[in-house]
């Protein structure tokens, strides 16, 4: 896929922008000037978490991650609910590949549902398609 069409892409799901550079910078830019970016940041390093190998690694990336986002006064404090942020509390201390995600899924939803349609109709995310539009006009008629 062309940037072009990979820039028009992100808009058919939140998921495209998350696994594209370009996409995900130009979201995060977004999150940032609404102070959310800390969304994604935990979805990424939940992501990353995921592929983990090292029991020891486990362990000290699933602290980190508490300690970022989901401990009480974190400085990246996500919003989740009290029976997620309970169920995490209690299982830090062995944590699992899985612990985080219900807390992810949560965080994910709030950006398709919430984050997502703004980013679409921002000032950030139109300035990317205006790019894309003048390395490739023709494409683009289409979309306007």
């Amino acid at each position: 896929r062309s940037n072009t069409g990979e820039a028009m892409a992100w808009s058919e799901s939140v998921d495209t922008v998350l696994a594209n550079k370009e996409g995900l910078e130009a979201f995060r830019a977004f999150l940032k000037s609404e102070f959310s970016e800390e969304n994604v940041e935990f979805w990424l390093a939940c992501e990353d978490f995921k592929k983990t190998k090292s029991s020891t690694k486990i362990a000290l990336k699933a602290r980190k991650i508490y300690s970022d986002f989901i401990q009480a006064d974190a400085p990246k404090e996500i919003n989740i609910d009290f029976h997620t942020k309970t169920d995490i509390s209690q299982n830090i201390s062995e944590p699992t590949l899985s612990c985080f995600d219900a807390a992810q899924s949560s965080v994910y939803c709030l950006m398709a549902k919430d984050s997502f349609p703004r980013f679409l109709r921002s000032e950030v995310y139109q300035e990317l398609v205006r790019k894309h539009q003048d390395r490739n006009p023709k494409r683009w008629r289409l979309f306007l």
